[in-house]
């Protein structure tokens, strides 16, 4: 139900949008939480997803994409 719901908020600082598109990091975490989509600004973003059990993950994967970058 609605109490295993996971909120996620990526921040980028202005240095670095460039680089990294807040929204872009967000729809990877909730596609992790098994959401989809989440939206804001290249410097700040937000979504959720259905599955808080998957925190860790979505932690993992926008490390990842970072990583990548």
């Amino acid at each position: 139900g609605e109490d295993n719901r996971a909120s996620v908020v990526v921040g980028v600082t202005e240095d670095l949008t460039g680089r990294f598109s807040a929204v872009d990091l967000v729809r990877v975490a909730s596609a992790a939480l098994g959401g989809q989509g989440g939206g804001g600004r290249p410097d700040m973003a937000q979504a959720g997803g259905p599955d808080a059990s998957k925190a860790n993950d979505a932690i993992a994967a926008v490390k990842a994409a970072l990583e990548a970058a």
